[in-house]
């Protein structure tokens, strides 16, 4: 009895300075309101770790630590909380008490969360990168000499003001038969990297620098330098839609020819998760040349990734340039096929 008094004073006090929530049918729960969004709420509790509630459920929220309110204006109102009816009470540090209408709070974070948020919207070069390498090698010997080589790698690092992506996709395949000819059957190598800045939520602009070689082309190197402006026509967490227009500047080194010239830029970036293991990349882009009328280059590139484990999923990536006018005897497609396990990383 005597321990029971001094233990019950101790788990009534712990029960006083919890946060609890009323359910719908009547239901309470104590512990640390973590977060929520206008579909779950987050509550880390004492002996069941956290427990996700569905918001409509919720009937009652009190909290005795500082919560931030999130509006649907964008507006952010922070300290303890309680309902009332259909309202929100915030009590802050400085403007006393501020009623939220419930159907306004699109999400709650504690103070942890929100310093995670606010670090998130100013990330640092080195962080918040995402993307995968794809390594893929194959030799034969005996009745067939031959060896294999491709490489693919995608980054991408988005925050809420702009983006930064980078790929590269290389084929190298070689028959070392005696007397072979050609020795060398796939020697092609292309990359490039695009930042973008959002000037509104839909409108942004856009700087790129595309490179490529292709020995059996008898391109040492091709650079193409562009900017414009791009319109995301879809932007949420499953799909992504963005319309792009500009100008770029090409420089052509063949063999035997060089060319140096301006065109438009006009092209379309695609990508949607298919599954929650699965994502689909899609690019196309025109380029007409502004100095030699119906001479032009396009290309195309298509990719999937499907997870199968944190770090390593399959990757796949096909890649195809048409040029209309390349060198004498030369073909106007290239097409490059990567496929392989993808080595994934975050950081």
């Amino acid at each position: 009895m005597r321990i029971l008094a001094t233990l019950l004073p101790l788990f009534l006090c712990s029960l006083s300075v919890a946060d609890q929530i009323v359910l719908t049918n009547g239901d309470r729960l104590s512990g640390s309101i973590v977060k929520s969004d206008d579909k779950v709420l987050i509550l880390k509790t004492e002996f069941a770790g956290e427990v996700t509630v569905q918001w409509p459920a919720i009937q009652e929220i009190h909290s005795t630590q500082s919560l931030h309110v999130i509006e649907k204006s964008g507006e952010t109102v922070a300290g303890t909380l309680t309902t009332v009816d259909e309202t929100i009470a915030v009590t802050t540090s400085g403007k006393g008490t501020v009623n939220v209408p419930r159907s306004e709070v699109t999400g709650l974070r504690n103070d942890a969360q929100e310093a995670d948020y606010e670090k998130s919207l100013h990330p640092g070069l080195l962080q918040g990168w995402v993307g995968g390498a794809n390594v893929g090698f194959a030799l034969t010997r005996g009745n067939s000499q031959t060896k294999n080589l491709s490489l693919a790698f995608t980054g991408d690092r988005k925050t809420l003001h702009d983006e930064i992506a980078l790929y590269t996709n290389s084929v190298y395949a070689s028959n070392d038969a005696r007397g072979a000819v050609p020795g060398v059957t796939a020697n092609a190598t292309q990359g490039g990297a695009r930042y973008s800045r959002n000037l509104t939520p839909r409108l942004f602009a856009y700087g790129s620098a595309d490179f490529q070689t292709d020995a059996l082309q008898s391109l040492n190197l091709r650079s193409v330098l562009g900017a414009g402006l791009g319109w995301h026509m879809i932007n949420n967490s499953r799909t992504t839609l963005d319309l792009l227009g500009g100008l770029n500047y090409t420089r052509e080194s063949y063999v035997a020819v060089k060319r140096n010239f301006a065109g438009l830029t006009l092209g379309e970036e695609f990508t949607h998760k298919l599954a929650s293991s699965t994502v689909l990349a899609q690019k196309l882009y025109f380029y007409p040349d502004l100095s030699q009328t119906g001479e032009y280059r396009g290309t195309f590139n298509f990719g999937t990734v499907t997870k199968l484990s944190k770090w390593l999923g399959w990757q796949n990536a096909f890649g195809d340039i048409y040029v209309t006018n390349p060198p004498a005897g030369k073909k106007q497609n290239d097409i490059l096929l990567t496929t392989g396990l993808n080595i994934a990383f975050t950081h």
